[in-house]
């Protein structure tokens, strides 16, 4: 029986994924330490911020090592936004502070010029294997909602499962066996959003 918790860690977007989970049957339970994790099948790290005050959240909470252990034995998780870039090594926007390092790589800037930042809207995604089981039911190029000003750039490129364009080619999600992990809001993108979430219910 699938048992989800979303993480609190003070600054994500709780009311909207809480809400997008519910619309599809599914109550998520908040986890705001390690205890709360004690008995759950699935985990999401949902985020809107910074990446240093989400790190330094992560810790103060003792969920730092919690993400990374849960990862480790390969648990169905869902990183979102700040809550994939945080699963790399550092970032531009707050030099001098560590991730996750769940996956080695950098969060990088956008640095086209001529382009508004932050990238706000719809944008195609492209998987890069559409078999796979979380693009199910989707369509060869599916549009997400995007609210980001940065983007990881692994140092692994067979972790990436799938890219966008906004001035350039970037990472707009990373897949590592139970784990998906997006910089687009599964939670704003309307039915295709719902259909993720209901796909990583099924890892």
């Amino acid at each position: 029986m699938t048992s989800l918790g979303i993480i609190d860690y003070g600054a994500g977007n709780l009311a909207s994924v809480c809400n997008s989970f519910r619309a599809i049957g599914i109550e998520g339970k908040l986890v705001r330490s390690p205890q709360d994790a004690e008995g759950l099948t699935h985990l999401v790290l949902p985020g809107v911020g910074a990446f240093g005050d989400c790190a330094e959240a992560l810790k103060k909470q003792g969920l730092d090592a919690t993400i990374r252990t849960w990862i480790q034995q390969d648990k169905p998780f869902l990183g979102i936004c700040i809550g994939y870039q945080i699963l790399f090594d550092s970032s531009e926007e707050t030099p001098g502070v560590a991730g996750l390092g769940v996956f080695r790589g950098h969060v990088r800037r956008f640095r086209t010029e001529d382009i508004k930042i932050p990238h706000m809207g719809w944008n195609t995604v492209h998987p890069t294997n559409p078999a796979a089981p979380i693009w199910r039911g989707m369509g060869e190029n599916p549009h997400f909602y995007y609210v980001h000003s940065y983007y990881p750039v692994p140092s692994d490129s067979t972790i990436i499962a799938a890219t966008s364009e906004y001035g350039e080619t970037y990472a707009a999600a990373i897949s590592h066996g139970k784990l998906i992990a997006t910089q687009f809001h599964p939670e704003k993108s309307q039915l295709l959003g719902l259909r993720l979430l209901q796909n990583f219910l099924t890892l």
